[in-house]
């Protein structure tokens, strides 16, 4: 089998110190090809770059309805946040309105992604929390689901990891915990939260996903390859409506309307994916995953693309994603100007000096 393409290379001064091989595919609802590059059928875990897909849970759970969640409460939940105050605000709102707090989050903790957010955070001599995790809006989604749905665990709160709780252990006959009394658990396989997560995928998909290939995301919860191809297939039904019910339809044309409606809560300050989603003012929907994954839409064309950077350096997968949409997606003038400018990204050392480029292999002619 050929090694995938050179989409992005760094260059040093004037020698390619590292090539980035990576994959794409561009397609349209029907599953045709628009564009591709490298192989297109190989699996790959999707990471945060899917987390659209995962928000429809909580339309199918009826916790939209149930707490009355609004735009910004579906785009945290859609957000890989870099824990600016917008952010931490967003997520707090959500939790409240579940009756949830950041202690319920089983994300785990790591300090705030965003440069002045995380100074700012250690002046005031605070720790980081699980609220400060760039998937506690994912998070916090996840246990409206839990509490919408009134989910028995499958796990309880003086149980050894992995050990199950016998019907009625601890139960009287045919009682059971009352809803989100005890939400750990969430983020487990097992768990009725994660059961529909995965089907609303699946849904969106138009394909099952196999437990042969799972594993557990950077945030605990379980994360499943498929192929490149079945991803931007799945973005590109998503922004069409293709094989879907009128009720999926709705709930996906909401969730996409709140992600490009709040764009600066999807990432942050100087983030690709809030950048590029603002200059394209509501026709497109990006998003970054872990380890060099981007999926989204083009919602006028209708096309769904992913990309996976075979070596998982974010930094070239994002001047692949803008060499991509520069183009594929029909950019106008001020949309152009921005994708050329990130078709190179300068890196600076500890004392401010540019000292090497990436930069994408179109610009390396």
């Amino acid at each position: 089998m050929s090694p995938n393409p050179v989409l992005a290379e760094l260059v040093r001064n004037n020698w390619v110190e590292n090539r980035h091989r990576g994959a794409f595919c561009v397609v349209d609802s029907d599953g045709n090809i628009i564009g591709e590059a490298g192989d297109i059928n190989r699996r790959i875990f999707p990471r945060s770059a899917i987390k659209s897909m995962q928000a429809l849970a909580l339309f199918k759970s009826g916790a939209i309805e149930k707490f009355t969640l609004n735009q910004t409460d579906i785009a945290i939940a859609c957000a890989s946040h870099h824990g600016e105050p917008a952010h931490i605000k967003a997520v707090q709102s959500l939790l409240a309105k579940i009756g949830c707090n950041q202690n319920d989050l089983q994300c785990g903790a790591h300090a705030p992604t965003n440069r002045q957010a995380r100074n700012k955070l250690f002046a005031n001599g605070q720790k980081p929390g699980a609220i400060h995790n760039n998937c506690s809006g994912k998070h916090a989604g996840m246990l409206a689901v839990a509490r919408a749905l009134g989910e028995n665990l499958a796990l309880g709160e003086n149980l050894a990891l992995g050990e199950k709780l016998a019907p009625g252990e601890n139960l009287a006959p045919g009682e059971k915990l009352a809803p989100g009394e005890n939400l750990e658990g969430y983020w487990l396989a097992e768990h009725g939260v994660q059961k529909l997560v995965k089907s609303s995928i699946e849904e969106l998909l138009g394909e099952k996903l196999s437990t042969d290939y799972c594993g557990t995301d950077g945030c605990s919860i379980p994360t499943f390859a498929a192929p490149l191809k079945s991803f931007a297939h799945g973005f590109a039904r998503m922004a069409s409506g293709h094989g879907y019910d009128s009720k999926t339809v709705n709930a996906v044309a909401s969730i996409f309307a709140a992600v490009t409606t709040n764009p600066f809560l999807i990432g942050g300050t100087g983030v690709f994916d809030s950048e590029v989603m603002e200059v394209f003012a509501g026709d497109l929907v990006c998003k970054i995953g872990a380890q060099g994954v981007f999926c989204g839409a083009l919602l006028k064309s209708g096309f769904g693309f992913a990309l996976k950077c075979d070596d998982g350096n974010m930094e070239a997968a994002q001047t692949m994603m803008a060499a991509i949409l520069l183009e594929y997606a029909d950019p106008d003038p001020a949309q152009k100007r921005f994708l050329i400018s990130q078709l190179q990204q300068v890196q600076k050392n500890w004392r401010n000096f540019e000292v090497a480029i990436m930069r994408s292999v179109a610009l390396a002619d």
